[in-house]
């Protein structure tokens, strides 16, 4: 063999080499790098899950509230007696929330993690409105278990997405999860405790539900 020949092959086999690697490296990258990227229905999946140990928690501390207030919830207790009755039914979520503070880890849990729109606090003295992800009923009662007590927020009525403020959620009215925070469904605290995820369809059946003489909400 002439010595051309052999650098030749040697330079050729180098090339081979190098395309060999290239290829090895595209092949880890394809199976490594999904495990540093989350999936999207894992990370949304994750979320959800966080809103519903929020709703959990929430629902744990009225428990616990009720049972030091001869189980009467905030809602129905006026401010006199140490419930928020008169300073919720004028739209002030916040209030209704601190009248719990003391059963309450911290009122983090009361923001959505996928709520884009209310800004999760940590700090009591500064709650406000706009760091609540979650309606409030002004009508559930332990005598109706599945009736929900608080929830997501972001559903709209006849196609208008709900405003801040009280609401009545007539039985014919149209009611529907918006796609923000969980693509059309929202989580709830029912008055049993348990918390639900609610399609459209379960939550056109609450509205429509006949135990209860209005459905009257709080959003905050």
């Amino acid at each position: 063999m002439k010595l051309s020949d052999a650098v030749h092959a040697n330079r050729a086999m180098t090339i081979m080499e190098v395309v060999v690697v290239v290829i090895i490296v595209a092949a880890l990258i394809a199976i490594v790098l999904p495990a540093f990227v989350p999936d999207q229905h894992y990370a949304h999946r994750s979320v959800n899950i966080s809103c519903i140990n929020n709703l959990k928690e929430d629902g744990l501390a009225l428990k616990i509230w009720a049972g030091d207030h001869n189980d009467h919830w905030p809602q129905f207790l006026s401010v006199t007696n140490g419930g928020a009755k008169e300073l919720l039914s004028a739209g002030n979520v916040a209030a209704y929330f601190e009248t719990m503070s003391n059963e309450l880890s911290t009122p983090k849990i009361l923001a959505c993690p996928a709520d884009e729109e209310h800004a999760a606090t940590f700090n009591f003295t500064t709650l406000a409105n706009t760091n609540i992800s979650f309606f409030v009923s002004l009508d559930a009662a332990e005598s109706r278990p599945l009736e929900p007590v608080f929830g997501d927020d972001n559903f709209a009525v006849d196609d208008v997405p709900v405003k801040p403020g009280l609401i009545n959620l007539w039985t014919n009215r149209s009611v529907a999860w918006t796609a923000r925070r969980h693509h059309f469904a929202g989580n709830v605290a029912l008055a049993d405790g348990s918390v639900r995820q609610m399609s459209n369809a379960s939550l056109t059946n609450f509205v429509a539900e006949p135990g209860a003489a209005t459905n009257l909400v709080v959003i905050p």
